[in-house]
């Protein structure tokens, strides 16, 4: 689970981090008329970026620690941006661009279901 860990904290690096900084400009631009195609705006797209860079950050000091507390975190985190972008990539694209949100989904889903702190909690 600690390449699951780390491939969602790079992915979701790189991600929160154009989304709050608008450092890309190309993909900038495109995320930013996809939160306008669904009624969202920046402020919006900003909200999501943190979200996804603490959920990251929390994945990636969960592998440096071992602490399954802040994997759930992680895992939880990731997981419900994920249903929010599949949610609005099928009410308003297509499911080609919903597909990266299909696999963190399921990437963040297994991760969660095999985390001890969860087991434990139940």
């Amino acid at each position: 689970m600690t390449i699951i860990s780390l491939v969602l904290f790079a992915f979701f690096s790189f991600a929160s981090s154009i989304k709050l900084t608008g450092w890309q400009k190309t993909i900038f631009q495109i995320q930013l008329g996809f939160f306008k195609n669904y009624g969202l705006n920046r402020t919006h797209m900003f909200l999501i970026g943190l979200i996804e860079s603490a959920s990251g950050l929390c994945l990636l000091l969960s592998v440096l620690t071992g602490n399954s507390l802040l994997n759930a975190f992680g895992a939880i985190g990731i997981l419900f941006t994920s249903i929010g972008a599949i949610f609005f990539h099928l009410r308003f694209d297509t499911l080609k661009d919903a597909l990266p949100a299909i696999v963190t989904l399921s990437l963040s889903g297994a991760l969660l279901f095999s985390n001890q702190y969860v087991y434990n909690a139940i």
